[in-house]
């Protein structure tokens, strides 16, 4: 009676852990993980790291067919997302880094201080550096979707504190996206953006390539 007790015992320790929840985006990390074990991820490339804005670019490498891209973003992610799983998404080879994130940041608490995103930001960066002293680092800047026009004041600010901090670091740059995806009036052009007024359409990346190029090593 005692060792069924015991086995019944030891099989319901084994399904709750089993079942035990796992942590947001740790599926999205072992679909990299499998991807990376199918073929193995090209050295010296352009790794892409970051939130919906770099998942929903399937097709990033037509963007720029001379470049060899690995993109890792994973949509819905935010810059505590980054750092938690630093040691997963800096598992390559890259000769550069360009980061998308920080907008979900502020969707997810729409109370946050721009600071709090800066210094996320700044922790994921000295992860970065940590593994990889020397190669370019690149952020681009928070796109103003219109779906999220209240918050637009801390992403402004969060902005501008990110860029004066890229300038005065060594091998990194801040991308700044805004200004084209503006129209003559200086106003957000909203057909840039699918029906969520949140994603982009095919155009709005193209967009973004005309101003990443120059950036791209």
């Amino acid at each position: 009676m005692k060792k069924m007790l015991s086995a019944f015992l030891l099989l319901t320790f084994a399904l709750f852990f089993s079942q035990e929840k796992k942590p947001m985006f740790w599926q999205d990390i072992q679909n990299f993980k499998k991807l990376d074990q199918e073929n193995t991820p090209p050295e010296n490339a352009i790794l892409l790291i970051g939130s919906s804005s770099f998942t929903k670019w399937t097709d990033v490498a037509n963007y720029f067919p001379t470049k060899t891209i690995i993109n890792r973003g994973f949509g819905g992610s935010r810059l505590t997302d980054l750092n938690y799983y630093a040691n997963d998404l800096l598992n390559y080879q890259p000769k550069q880094i360009i980061i998308y994130c920080g907008e979900n940041d502020f969707a997810d608490d729409d109370k946050l201080k721009a600071d709090v995103v800066v210094d996320r930001f700044k922790t994921f960066y000295q992860k970065i550096r940590q593994k990889f002293p020397k190669i370019e680092v690149d952020y681009i800047s928070i796109k103003y979707s219109p779906s999220r026009e209240k918050l637009w004041p801390q992403m402004k600010e969060a902005n501008k504190k990110i860029a004066k901090f890229m300038k005065k670091e060594k091998n990194a740059d801040f991308i700044d996206i805004t200004k084209v995806m503006n129209d003559s009036n200086g106003n957000i052009r909203k057909d840039l953006f699918v029906e969520d007024m949140l994603h982009m359409t095919p155009e709005g990346y193209r967009l973004w390539t005309s101003v990443m190029n120059p950036y791209m090593k």
